[in-house]
């Protein structure tokens, strides 16, 4: 049985004066919270080497962050602009940003009511100092999906975008996306592209902090969760276990399932990285008894099975690298919309690096769940009663499990 969860207990007063509009000229400036067996220290983000044994693995999420919002000007001169959310068609990510003419993606769309289906709105773009015709026709309305055309075979849409979109910066910036966020609202680690909205914790880091890591000792691991606009979404259901979930692409990779299986203590860097080595445990956990299952992971997949039947975290990860051997795979895509709330419980993180994140949202869920009970609440008194800067580009923590 499921508990009931009100997502009231979990809202707190935030200030708008405390979310960060803008990042810090240095990345590793910002400052950093340290909660450990329910004590808090402060701390600096460059600092972080200094904290860590140097036994650990940390995992990276590298996705790239796309310019994912687009303008488009009907022939009255009306606006719609275009939100990618996922693509369609092809269904994959990384074919998508590849793709040539023709791809269709899921989006969110302003000004819907005025845009009739099936008609296309057209735009020039300049791309390498050459004007490309670039067309959006609306083929779904229930489902908001848009066929996009270009007038350039060999030209992939990951190029066009470069060049027409805008970074999808968070909507509770109350401000519009500048050419600084481009690279800002970025990881200096991403690299496959496809993300609407990026891994924020991940945004701290500097070549010298992760040079600094490896001279430590700690073993560094880069994975792939392709971050949705669903993260933003606000929980609305009064009983959180309501909330409808968004599925995120994954990349697994062999070499992160051989870190795993070294017995090191995990490292998280953001909650999209726990997610996915949280989804990585649970597939092992299917594969045991189901070798030919999917990688895909269910909001409440976590909660069918019963603790005291459940394997190791070395025994599950074996059970994946196994199936990307026999299916003689490097990588392995997945799917997953994990739901992670106070009760789950945790078999992969033993420490995570995250932000601190809005009231009433699945993070928030996930935050306590991590650090049990209300202890969440300790931690966001102290960060706002010590300046601390909040949301995607404010400051930073670090989060031991109990």
């Amino acid at each position: 049985m499921l508990p009931i969860i009100n997502i009231n207990d979990f809202n707190y007063d935030l200030p708008e004066e405390r979310i960060a509009r803008y990042p810090l000229p240095e990345r590793d400036a910002s400052r950093l919270l340290v909660w450990k067996n329910g004590a808090i220290a402060h701390r600096v983000f460059r600092e972080l080497p200094d904290l860590l044994s140097g036994d650990e693995v940390m995992f990276f999420n590298n996705t790239k962050v796309i310019p994912a919002r687009m303008y488009f000007r009907k022939e009255t001169g009306g606006l719609v602009e275009i939100f990618l959310l996922s693509p369609y068609e092809p269904p994959v990510v990384d074919l998508a940003m590849r793709s040539a003419p023709g791809l269709v993606w899921a989006c969110t769309i302003g000004n819907l009511k005025r845009w009739t289906e099936g008609v296309p709105l057209r735009r020039t773009v300049v791309v390498d100092g050459e004007e490309v015709s670039l067309t959006a026709t609306l083929v779904d309305r229930g489902r908001q999906l848009v066929r996009f055309d270009w007038d350039r075979y060999g030209l992939p849409f990951a190029k066009l975008l470069e060049a027409c979109g805008e970074a999808p910066i968070p909507p509770y910036l109350n401000r519009a996306a500048e050419e600084s966020d481009k690279s800002s609202y970025q990881t200096v680690y991403g690299k496959r592209e496809g993300a609407v909205a990026a891994p924020t914790a991940g945004l701290h880091f500097t070549p010298a902090v992760m040079d600094r890591l490896q001279q430590k000792g700690v073993h560094l691991e880069e994975l792939t969760l392709h971050v949705s606009a669903g993260t933003f979404r606000p929980v609305k259901a009064e009983n959180a276990i309501d909330h409808d979930m968004h599925a995120e692409q994954v990349v697994v990779r062999r070499h992160n399932l051989r870190a795993l299986l070294t017995g090191r203590p995990v490292v998280a860097v953001g909650t999209t990285s726990m997610r996915t080595l949280e989804s990585i445990y649970w597939y092992g956990v299917r594969l045991l008894t189901h070798p030919g299952a999917d990688f895909v992971i269910e909001k409440l997949a976590p909660y069918e099975y019963k603790g005291s039947s459940l394997p190791s975290m070395q025994t599950a990860a074996a059970a994946v690298l196994k199936v990307m051997e026999e299916r003689n795979l490097e990588e392995l895509w997945g799917s997953t919309e994990i739901y992670i709330f106070p009760g789950y419980q945790f078999r992969v993180v033993d420490a995570l690096v995250t932000n601190f994140h809005q009231p009433c949202s699945t993070l928030l869920l996930l935050i306590s769940a991590f650090t049990g009970g209300e202890a969440w609440k300790d931690i966001y008194r102290e960060a706002l009663s010590n300046g601390y800067r909040f949301l995607s580009y404010g400051d930073s923590s670090i989060l031991y499990r109990r």
